[in-house]
């Protein structure tokens, strides 16, 4: 069998690549909408890795988010997840917080795009257009579930986000008009983590 790549690129859509990182050969694992997409698929691709007896890859996230914090362009590093849709206050437990889960509600990695301005990204099943009541800097669909993957596949993972929209009552036109635009940044957040990566010992 041949060796699986070490940087293991998963984004949500093709929207999000534009093309951009296949042109360049650059496989992209595509996980679909959503944390419940998000966690079977990559499960489902770590588990090549650990029946190859191959070392996890790292695993980069690039994708779209909405902020009402960060300016629409802005390219983000996120290394700290939490879920903003899991509400169990009903049980008395705080907003984002899975009841009787070992896994912190928190998410924190060491960070691999230190340049880029730092964002708390809050993951949920919902494109949201209203503030969020859990906090965080930007809102997507997939990074918490991707990055518990990880944790508990004990994979390395790194985020990127671009905001595309400021997850309001306009965010559905400016995701669709903006979605593409970070492609070529991507790409060279990947050639950085790809030469990090070779110069990192084997």
């Amino acid at each position: 069998m041949s060796e699986l790549p070490r940087l293991l690129v998963v984004m949500a859509l093709p929207a999000e690549s534009a093309g951009v990182l296949e042109e360049a050969r650059i496989p992209v694992l595509y996980c679909g909408v959503g944390k419940v997409n998000a966690a079977i698929v990559l499960t489902r691709e770590l588990r090549r890795y650990a029946h190859a007896a191959q070392p996890m890859p790292l695993v980069l996230n690039f994708g779209s988010a909405g902020s009402r914090v960060h300016d629409t362009g802005a390219l983000v590093g996120c290394h700290e997840f939490v879920q903003r849709d899991m509400d169990v206050t009903g049980l008395g437990f705080p907003l984002g917080v899975t009841p009787y889960d070992e896994t912190p509600a928190r998410l924190i990695f060491e960070p691999l795009f230190a340049h880029l301005p730092p964002a708390l990204c809050g993951s949920g099943d919902s494109f949201a257009t209203n503030a969020c009541a859990v906090e965080c800097d930007v809102v997507d669909m997939e990074a918490y579930a991707l990055a518990k993957t990880c944790r508990l596949e004990r994979a390395l993972f790194a985020c990127a986000k671009y905001v595309t929209d400021g997850a309001d009552h306009a965010a559905a036109d400016h995701w669709r008009d903006n979605v593409h635009k970070a492609a070529e940044a991507f790409l060279e957040l990947y050639r950085g983590a790809e030469l990090a990566s070779a110069e990192s010992p084997q």
